[in-house]
Parts: C-alpha cells; sequence; structure tokens
C-alpha cells in the first residue's frame, strides 16, 4: 500500500502556502487526497477483464474444445489441462517474487508487467484455439501454448492484483475500487462466455436429446467433417474477438489509471524469496483464509469445467448450453451490487457463509430432477447469486490479511504481491489437478471423442462431478472459513491502526520539509 503519496502530497501543499496558514493546513481531510474517481475505479475495474473474458472461455470451452473439436484422447486431455494448470500455479509465485523486486519506474512497478505481457499474451491465446494441420504433435502445440499463455496471464495478472493496494492509501476506496473490479470481471465472465458461446455454439449437426429417442442407446452420431472445419473457423474468430478486447483493456487501465510511488516509507531490504514465502505462510489469517477458499474455488472450478459436458450429455440440451452459461454469469453480474451491500452491512465472514452456501441446493436440484430445460434455466438464475459471491469475497477479504500484516510487520514493506500470487498458487494447482482428474474419470467411464451421445456412465460421471463432489468441497471451506479471526471489528481495529502509522509518516515527513524550508 503507498502510505507514502499522501505524505508527499501534504508535505508539498507546506510549501505552497505562508507560514502563518501552516497550522491552517495541517487540518485539511487527508480522505480527499485518497479519494478516487468514478473514473479511476472503471478503468481499475476494467483491466481485470481480460484475465476473467479468456478464463471463462477456457474454462467452460477448452475441454470440450480439446475432445470434440481437436479430437485428442481424453487422456492427452488430461496431460494438458493438468501440466498448463500446475505450470500456470507455479508461475504464480515466481512473478509474485520478481514484482515485489522490481524498481520503481516512470510508469510505475506494476504497469511495465501488464503492458509488456499483453501482446505476449494474446498470441499465444489465438494459438491455443487453432488446430494444427498435423496429428502427431497436437499435444506438445497445445501444452507449449497453453503453457506460454499462462505465464503470459499471471504476468499480467499478479501484478494486477496488488495494484488494489497502490491505487489509494483508504480501505473503504479499495473496498469500493474491489466492487467495481468484482462487477466488471463478472460481466467479463459473461462477455467471454457469450462471445466463445454464441459464436461457436450450435455449430455442431448433432441431434438435441428432444429430436430422438432413447439415443444413448442408438448408434453413435458423429458431426461431418464440413460442421467440423466450421467449427474450427468458428473458434478462431471468436478468439480473436477476445483478443482485440485484451488489448482494449489493457490500454484503459494503463490510460486511467495512477500507481502511487511509496515515496514516504523507509527503505528495506528486499526480501528474498524462501524469506518472503516463510513470512506469507506463518501469517495465520492468511492460511486459514487461502485454505478456505481453496476449497470453495475448487468447487466451483469443478462446476466450470464440467457444466458444458453435462449440459450436453446428461441434460441433453446440446444446443442450449451456451444460453444456459450465459444466464449464470449474467444472473452473477447483476447480483454483484447486492453483495457488496451485503458484505457492508453484515460482514465479509457474513457474506462468504450465505454467499457460497446459496448455490448447494440448486447443485443437488440440477441433478435430481429429470432433465427439463425450463427448470435448467431457473436453477442457473439462482445458481448466478452464488457466483457473484465466489467472486467477490476472496478478492475483497486479501487486502485484510495485508492490512493485518503490516500492522503486525510494520518494518516489512513490498510484500504485497507476494500474498496475491501464492492465493492464486494454491487454487490453479488444485484446479489443475482437479481437471486433470475429472477429465480422466471421462475416459475410464468410456468417453467417446468427437461422438455425439456418449454412454450413460459418463451421465453419471458428469453428475458426480458437478454436484455431490463440489457439494463436498463447499461445507468443508465454509468449516475452515468460519475459523479466519479477522471479524469486522478486528478489520476496524487495523484500518484505524494503519491510519494512525500513515498520519505519524506524513507528520514526519512534513516536519522534515518545513525544517527544510526554513532553513
Amino acid at each position: 500500500m503507498a502510505r507514502g503519496e499522501g505524505a508527499e502530497q501534504y508535505a508539498a501543499s507546506l510549501l505552497s502556502v505562508k507560514p502563518i496558514n501552516t497550522e491552517i493546513k495541517t487540518t485539511k481531510p487527508k480522505d480527499l487526497r485518497n479519494r478516487l474517481s468514478v473514473w479511476n475505479k472503471l478503468c481499475y475495474a476494467i483491466g481485470g477483464a481480460p484475465y476473467q473474458i479468456t478464463g471463462s472461455a477456457l474454462g467452460f470451452f477448452l475441454q470440450i474444445y480439446l475432445l470434440d473439436v481437436a479430437q485428442l484422447d481424453p487422456s492427452h486431455a488430461s496431460i494438458i489441462l493438468f501440466v498448463g494448470r500446475a505450470w500456470d500455479a507455479i508461475t504464480d509465485p515466481t512473478v509474485g517474487f520478481l514484482v515485489s523486486r522490481s524498481r520503481w519506474t516512470g510508469i510505475g512497478r506494476m504497469m511495465p508487467w501488464i503492458l509488456c505481457s499483453t501482446p505476449f499474451a494474446v498470441l499465444t491465446y489465438f494459438l491455443i484455439w487453432y488446430v494444427p494441420p498435423f496429428e502427431q504433435g497436437k499435444v506438445v502445440w497445445y501444452l507449449i501454448f497453453y503453457c506460454l499463455f499462462q505465464s503470459m496471464q499471471t504476468c499480467f495478472h499478479v501484478p494486477y492484483s496488488a495494484l488494489t493496494m497502490f491505487i489509494s492509501n483508504d480501505q473503504k476506496e479499495r473496498d469500493s475500487a474491489t466492487a467495481y473490479r468484482m462487477m466488471v470481471e463478472v460481466l467479463g465472465t459473461v462477455l467471454g462466455t457469450a462471445i466463445q458461446g454464441q459464436i461457436v455454439g450450435g455449430s455442431s449437426d448433432c441431434p438435441d436429446e428432444s429430436d430422438t429417442t432413447d439415443s444413448r442407446n442408438s448408434t453413435n452420431f458423429s458431426p461431418s467433417n464440413v460442421t467440423l472445419d466450421e467449427t474450427k473457423q468458428s473458434y478462431l474468430i471468436a478468439s480473436g474477438v477476445i483478443c482485440v478486447i485484451y488489448i482494449l483493456c489493457a490500454v484503459v487501465l494503463f490510460l486511467g489509471v495512477k500507481e502511487q510511488k511509496e515515496s514516504g516509507r523507509k527503505t528495506t531490504e528486499p526480501l528474498g524469496f524462501r524469506q518472503g514465502l516463510w513470512l506469507v505462510m506463518s501469517h495465520g489469517p492468511y492460511i486459514k483464509l487461502v485454505i478456505g477458499f481453496l476449497f470453495t474455488s475448487l468447487a466451483f472450478m469443478l462446476l466450470e469445467g464440467n457444466f458444458a459436458l453435462f449440459i450436453t450429455y446428461a441434460l441433453g440440451h446440446r444446443n442450449d448450453y451456451q444460453n444456459i452459461l450465459l444466464v449464470i454469469m449474467l444472473s452473477g453480474t447483476l447480483t454483484i451490487p447486492l453483495w457488496q451491500w451485503f458484505l457492508t452491512r453484515f460482514g465479509k465472514k457474513t457474506a462468504s457463509y450465505c454467499g457460497i452456501s446459496w448455490a448447494v441446493p440448486f447443485m443437488i436440484l440440477i441433478v435430481c430432477i429429470k432433465s427439463n430445460l425450463i427448470i435448467s434455466y431457473l436453477v442457473s438464475v439462482a445458481a448466478g447469486f452464488s457466483v457473484a459471491a465466489a467472486f467477490l469475497l476472496p478478492w475483497s477479504m486479501l487486502p485484510d490479511v495485508v492490512d493485518d500484516f503490516k500492522v503486525n510487520n510494520p518494518g516489512i514493506h513490498g510484500h504485497e504481491a507476494l500474498f496475491y500470487s501464492f492465493y492464486v498458487f494454491f487454487i490453479k494447482f488444485a484446479s489443475g489437478i482437479s481437471l486433470g482428474v475429472s477429465t480422466l474419470s471421462l475416459k475410464f467411464a468410456g468417453y467417446v471423442t468427437g461422438a455425439c451421445t456418449q454412454p450413460e456412465a459418463v451421465a453419471l460421471t458428469l453428475k458426480v462431478l458437478v454436484s455431490p463432489v463440489p457439494v463436498v468441497l463447499i461445507f468443508v471451506g465454509l468449516l475452515i472459513l468460519k475459523t479466519y479471526p479477522i471479524d469486522e471489528e478486528r478489520r476496524q481495529g487495523n484500518r484505524k491502526l494503519l491510519q494512525e502509522m500513515l498520519d505519524s509518516e506524513a507528520d514526519s515527513e512534513s516536519e522534515t520539509s518545513a525544517l527544510g524550508c526554513s532553513v
């Protein structure tokens, strides 16, 4: 958090007036210097859209793309998904460590990482959705470009996440900016789902379950080569649109957000990797928060990774799966303001219990009822409420943990990126394992690559992957979050202590500046 920016402006204001007015100027409210305009918050929020747009497209569609369009064996697809996610997880703490040791430049400490990674991220993302004209090296192709994209995306998202602590000194302003960010990010998932789903959805000539009777017991239908080529082209068009949006969002972030410099702090020796890791991992509230959200995030990631297949092969809504996904994301976007109000009114821990557990009855309902399109849409609307909470709460609570660490370790600076990167590390590594295991489960269940219908065992496996397993993960995560010690009283106390530390630094710098002026 950039404490020195306010002090620097304060000292400058002292030097710009006559000494007789000094006492009057010192009573100027400090909050005005920390205020962010709506434009600043929107520009900051828009910077988070690329991560969610590409993430939703990959999360919802990559598995079905590798299996039915690239026509890879499920075991090969599981290798790509697991290794890609695992590699992505490893790069997060590495990039976080490098970012924490980066020097300040004319455009900040985080911005150079964001700008330099953007063109490479765009190129590698596009190549993920290209089916190469050879068979032997397909697995290597997707593995290389998936890993490269994840690396470039990490170089964008870790600095962007840590930027939360450098846009304002005021916790309320950071929470407000985070709410803007979460709303835009959920909107980004809507955009990613809409672009990918609406462009590539409905391009298959496979019949919907409503058009066939007892189709799972009949001969498998396979899409024609013409339709497959058209589907490949659709995926390229969708990825091209997303790449353009990615670049535009990065430009808006750069032009609309000013990163605050930590000029008022005493310089300290940069933390080593092992030292930084130890400090972060030994902070109790951080560990409890990370582990709790690790389980709940896994539940939603497992649901996300298998939901398109579940709708297609278990519910039989092949021609509507992209619309059902879109409804979930739209519902989540519209309820972000509701959850922001709820957490400010009742506290973040209470919001996490209510918001995440809301999804449980609907996860159970979707697999218990007979396949019905109207009920599927209604359940999707209700499930969107929990998606919004799952997006908002982890990123809203992480700054509280960082502030708590600062209160207990006032002499250590430059650690913010480590907290964010290690959180993302655990989430991504675990999600890689879950996606790899779920894809292998489909292989053992007898999944037929490129087929229009699947055996009953595949449908049963998909039901298990989107309901019982996520429900158990959610309950475990909420039990761990119950031990999370930063309640509203402690959070407000930390805020007051940090403000006192900021005021002390400002007073110290202003005295030094006044002394220099008198000399």
